[in-house]
């Protein structure tokens, strides 16, 4: 078919609730992760197919997304009246290797904490480059892409704007692009707890409750409370009432902190209702929450 085949149909159909890029106009993915991912998509020389998908995301078109273990699906409208389905291919690691990676998490406290406040630790593509899997698509060859309009190039502008939204969906939810590759947030943050509460080869099942509960807490977010209770053992209460305030050893000399991006507590509360300003208070929030944090740094008050 020509490229004159596609004339006739002519600008796509438009719709009503379809899922609106936040972007409105320049790059699309805010956050390194999202960035990261969009590189293979750019890296296939698309040109207008692109700059159209950016459209199609930024319109609407994009009908639903849904992201699963080795699969993302997206229904897109475009000239037909039947919306087009699009699927996307990455391959799922077996348990095998998902235990091998969340060992290795679990063995540097502040990858736990990270991801336990929902961000991607920068240096999560070389704990699974260490296991041979690395963790976004190297290039075309990694992704299966399908779509049902009767463009045969691949990608079209309907996986372009498949790709747009799902890098969006990422700066969301990070733990999108773990579950497209077969582990689940819930099943990855509980084995890492579980890895985190067994120190120094003593068992879960050996710890007094006390050091129970410190391990079960984000390490990085409470360095300091973790270390002064990580040597509690069990005394007698009445032994212990007139030192129940006192640090059983010293604190460290300075504040736990957690390297995160300003805009964090922005990205993990729910969307505000349309009463407060819906999506967009968020997007004029955010440069807000990016100079608090600068002045901070700079320790302007």
């Amino acid at each position: 078919m020509s490229w004159q085949g596609f004339e006739q149909y002519g600008p796509p159909l438009r719709v009503e609730g379809g899922l609106r890029a936040r972007s409105e106009r320049g790059a699309i993915g805010q956050s390194w992760w999202s960035k990261r991912f969009l590189t293979v998509l750019e890296s296939f020389a698309l040109g207008t197919r692109l700059t159209r998908g950016r459209s199609y995301a930024r319109k609407g078109q994009v009908l639903s997304l849904d992201v699963t273990s080795g699969k993302v699906t997206a229904s897109v409208q475009g000239s037909r009246p039947k919306p087009y389905r699009v699927t996307i291919g990455l391959s799922a690691y077996p348990e095998k290797t998902w235990r091998e990676i969340e060992a290795n998490l679990a063995e540097q406290a502040i990858y736990s904490a990270q991801l336990l406040a929902g961000e991607m630790p920068a240096q999560i593509e070389e704990v699974f480059a260490a296991a041979g899997t690395p963790l976004f698509p190297a290039g075309v060859g990694d992704l299966a892409m399908k779509c049902s309009c009767p463009d045969w190039e691949v990608p079209c502008k309907h996986i372009a704007a498949t790709f747009y939204l799902l890098a969006e969906a990422f700066d969301v939810d990070p733990f999108q692009i773990l579950h497209w590759r077969g582990r689940e947030r819930d099943a990855l943050l509980a084995r890492l707890r579980e890895l985190r509460a067994v120190d120094d080869g003593e068992p879960k099942a050996a710890r007094t409750p006390v050091r129970k509960a410190a391990a079960s807490l984000a390490p990085a977010t409470v360095t300091g409370a973790a270390i002064a209770l990580a040597g509690l053992t069990s005394p007698d209460l009445a032994e212990t009432v007139d030192r129940f305030w006192v640090a059983p050893v010293p604190l460290p000399t300075r504040p736990p902190t957690l390297d995160t991006e300003a805009d964090l507590l922005l990205r993990q509360l729910p969307p505000p209702g349309p009463a407060l300003g819906g999506p967009e208070l968020v997007d004029r929030l955010r440069p807000l929450y990016h100079s608090f944090a600068d002045l901070g740094k700079t320790g302007v008050s």
